[in-house]
């Protein structure tokens, strides 16, 4: 019966003992999981990098879009006073016009019309004139009444508010007004360009009928492409001349492009909404088409603080950690987790509002993130 007593007291004692080991050794388990050991092949393999606490710029920004676009004197359409019927239109979209070339001729028989009756107008003129200068004189030198004078003088001045009416009209068409005196009467007329620049629109063709007003084509100058944007009137009390702008063509290219506010606008329109006109740095190389979408952020305040690339910081449950180097040998390095707060953030780097813990050490900026998920 004693033998049995003391070999129950053995078992339980060892067993005791096997627990207190266990309990060591997961113990020294997560002590060791806050440092990994990696192999200098390893490092090298997985293209690794270290580096080190540096000061970044965060800048605080509001994210608006908006569009390319020109000045309204760069944008011009191509209309006529008078309605008429195409019979030549040369330009094709993206040619390119200068000032003052032939872009289309319209042809209507009311203008020869107008030219008949400038060219009757015309004849008239002198006769009422020669007419109102002799009642003049005779008027004055009491032969004839005053009635016939101030009949003379009427018909004259309004033969010559006709002349001149239809003289302006004519010149407006781009026809010759002295060419019509000489008797040189045409059915067709000449439209030019407004401006240089290329051809955006083409809204005729030959033989098709435009009426006045109507717009032909449309020709835009892209000498001087700006920004238009649409800031929301939340965030128009931060807008100000001067603030530097970043942004890109998402449909084309993730390129980010530089420009600067110039004006901002002064009233609010039916989307609670205002316009932010901003200048293109470097807008001579830029191949930027009229009309592109752009995406933009308005940097209205930037500061510079200690950070991390964001590949450097990896997020496990709650927190956020960082691998700091505590050992470099000739076969391995040891790297120590290191518990990182956080604060702003943006493209490339994230701030680190504890950096007394990473100031002076090399830190895993590059291949740390499976290392520690692991």
């Amino acid at each position: 019966m004693k033998t049995a007593y003391i070999l129950l007291f053995s078992l339980i004692f060892l067993n005791c003992g096997n627990q207190d080991k266990n309990n060591v050794s997961n113990s020294d388990t997560v002590l060791n999981t806050h440092e990994i050991k990696l192999s200098k092949q390893q490092f090298e393999s997985e293209t690794m990098q270290l580096g080190q606490l540096s000061e970044q710029a965060f800048n605080s920004v509001v994210k608006v879009n908006g569009m390319i676009d020109v000045p309204p004197e760069n944008k011009s359409s191509v209309s006529t006073f008078m309605g008429g019927y195409v019979t030549k239109i040369p330009l094709l979209i993206g040619d390119f016009v200068k000032k003052g070339q032939l872009v289309a001729t319209l042809e209507n028989t009311e203008f020869v019309e107008i030219q008949q009756h400038y060219l009757e107008i015309a004849e008239q003129l002198n006769f009422l004139k020669s007419e109102y200068e002799r009642q003049q004189k005779l008027y004055h030198e009491n032969i004839t009444s005053q009635k016939n004078y101030l009949k003379a003088e009427s018909d004259y001045k309004s033969n010559l508010a006709s002349y001149n009416g239809l003289q302006k009209k004519l010149v407006m068409m781009n026809i010759d007004p002295q060419a019509v005196e000489r008797g040189q009467i045409t059915s067709s007329i000449n439209l030019y360009a407004p401006i240089s620049g290329s051809v955006t629109k083409v809204n005729v063709s030959n033989g098709s009928y435009v009426s006045p007003a109507s717009e032909l084509l449309q020709i835009i100058n892209r000498e001087h492409i700006h920004l238009e944007l649409t800031v929301f009137e939340k965030d128009i009390l931060r807008i100000k001349k001067g603030q530097n702008i970043e942004f890109k063509v998402p449909e084309a290219s993730n390129t980010m492009y530089q420009a600067e506010v110039h004006l901002v606008g002064t009233s609010i329109d039916t989307n609670r909404t205002i316009k932010v006109h901003g200048h293109i740095e470097d807008e001579e190389n830029a191949n930027f088409i009229v009309g592109m979408f752009v995406e933009a952020e308005i940097i209205t305040n930037a500061e510079n603080h200690l950070a991390l690339p964001n590949e450097a910081i990896s997020k496990i449950d709650n927190d956020y950690f960082a691998l700091v180097e505590v050992e470099n040998n000739e076969t391995e390095i040891t790297f120590k987790k290191e518990k990182v707060e956080i604060g702003l953030k943006n493209e490339n780097f994230t701030e680190v509002l504890n950096p007394a813990n990473f100031t002076g050490k090399h830190i895993l900026t590059k291949g740390g993130f499976m290392l520690l998920k692991e």
